[in-house]
């Protein structure tokens, strides 16, 4: 395993032609993490995982600050699964040069979570459209439980790079909390609280499908949650999951929720 620390070793060391997976990551790393990197290495003749805590994609300094970092730890998980390269770089590496046109959302994008953390898309574009640049890789692994992101992703680069974003099932644990690098920040008792949670929506699925997307059912769903488990709610909402506009029973889709515990933010979503 090659460790790369900045853009020049990068581009020599991948300066080959062959098909290049590419993980992006914040570290903290966890089996949903593992389990892009093994799709990227049974499709790619190569894989190289970034690791790199985005500054413009946080909301609050302190959210920056408290976001779960452990170097060491992720370099020997990388280790044992025999990658080819990781990528650790600087903010000078990253954000030396100026942007010629500033990132915007449109309209319709400002859902969801775009809605509640302004700016936050903006960052996570930024960042992937410089990594893109220089990385030029085949195929960029995402998992589905950052369901918006994946999806402004693919949009903002297919007609701008040859590369692809290949989705990848949310992983769970045994009691059905989806992984995530911030569950870290809870204790055993709310990341039981997340498990009851997200099986109780993945039930209420097949309710849904028979109320035939009743909103009344949604509110009643949400302020059943909010009631069980203290939880604050910022959305719980049924989307089309291609380009996640509102219902139209003909097509697939999603129910999207975001919510806080003891003020860590978390979100969660099941295909329809």
């Amino acid at each position: 395993m090659k460790v790369l620390k900045n853009i020049n070793v990068l581009k020599k060391a991948i300066n080959d032609n062959f098909t290049l997976g590419f993980v992006p990551t914040m570290g903290g790393l966890h089996k949903g993490h593992i389990s892009l990197i093994k799709q990227s290495q049974n499709k790619c003749k190569k894989t190289l995982v970034s690791i790199y805590v985005n500054p413009n994609q946080f909301n609050t300094k302190k959210d920056f600050t408290s976001y779960p970092r452990n170097l060491k730890r992720d370099i020997n998980i990388l280790k044992k699964l025999k990658i080819d390269y990781v990528f650790i770089p600087k903010s000078n590496d990253i954000y030396g040069s100026k942007r010629l046109k500033k990132i915007t959302l449109h309209k319709s994008q400002k859902i969801l979570c775009a809605k509640f953390r302004k700016g936050h898309f903006e960052g996570v574009l930024d960042v992937m459209d410089r990594f893109i640049r220089i990385i030029k890789p085949k195929y960029i692994f995402m998992g589905e439980k950052d369901f918006q992101q994946m999806v402004l992703i693919e949009n903002f680069i297919k007609d701008k790079y040859k590369s692809k974003v290949f989705k990848c099932k949310t992983i769970r644990s045994k009691n059905n909390v989806p992984l995530s690098t911030r569950n870290n920040l809870l204790s055993k008792k709310n990341l039981n609280k997340v498990g009851l949670i997200s099986s109780i929506l993945k039930k209420t699925k097949l309710n849904i499908k028979i109320q035939v997307f009743s909103d009344l059912y949604l509110i009643n769903l949400k302020k059943k949650l909010i009631k069980k488990f203290g939880i604050k709610i910022e959305y719980l909402e049924i989307r089309n999951e291609k380009d996640l506009s509102l219902l139209n029973i003909k097509k697939k889709y999603r129910l999207f929720i975001a919510y806080y515990i003891n003020k860590v933010r978390l979100i969660d979503n099941f295909r329809l």
